[in-house]
């Protein structure tokens, strides 16, 4: 937290997004308030917004695909952009692309649906981030498991009433930080989600 031990806290509605600026050492909690719903987050340098989240970059200098704490978040360029430091769940996907509107349409034949790729877009276009850039997110409190046989089978979120990850800036970023807007990766339903930083 801020070393005054002020922090700032704030509620993403159910299938919306926020985008906030996040100094070099400051925290970022990203919380569950009801359970079982993911956060989708990315970020992007403060003085460079081609410089962003990469999730294979993370999978890469970690060894793993199930980042906790102690495992850093990098960026495109290979810089550590964020540490976690306190885990209450340990489960997140580092695989799935957020959702988007195309998503819907491919795989479930919805057309229209709220996605958090859109909703990401939406949130970083002030601060002059193009919507192609965004690739990848930590999708925080998903469970992917990978079959046998390669394919995958998204469960119910891990995350129970309350329960938390933080995170550690390594640099000074622009977050954005998505309620997940996929009723199937939500078990159900789609609930908001809270954060607190500074």
């Amino acid at each position: 937290m801020r070393r005054d031990d002020v922090a700032t806290a704030r509620t993403i509605a159910p299938q919306s997004a926020i985008a906030i600026r996040l100094a070099r050492g400051l925290e970022l909690q990203v919380i569950d308030p009801s359970g079982e719903q993911v956060a989708d987050l990315t970020a992007v340098s403060m003085t460079d917004v081609d410089e962003i989240f990469s999730a294979g970059r993370t999978i890469d200098y970690n060894g793993t695909t199930r980042v906790t704490v102690g495992h850093q978040l990098y960026s495109n360029r290979s810089r550590a952009m964020f540490t976690i430091t306190a885990d209450d769940v340990g489960v997140h996907d580092l695989l799935l692309a957020p959702c988007s509107a195309k998503m819907f349409e491919i795989l479930r034949g919805q057309a229209g649906h709220p996605n958090c790729l859109d909703n990401i877009a939406g949130a970083l276009r002030p601060f002059g981030v193009r919507r192609d850039a965004i690739d990848s997110t930590l999708n925080i409190f998903m469970d992917v498991k990978v079959q046998a046989d390669g394919s995958i089978r998204i469960e119910a979120p891990a995350s129970r009433a309350g329960q938390r990850i933080v995170l550690r800036a390594e640099a000074d970023l622009v977050v954005a930080v998505a309620a997940c807007s996929s009723e199937v990766t939500n078990n159900g339903s789609c609930k908001a989600v809270s954060v607190l930083y500074g």
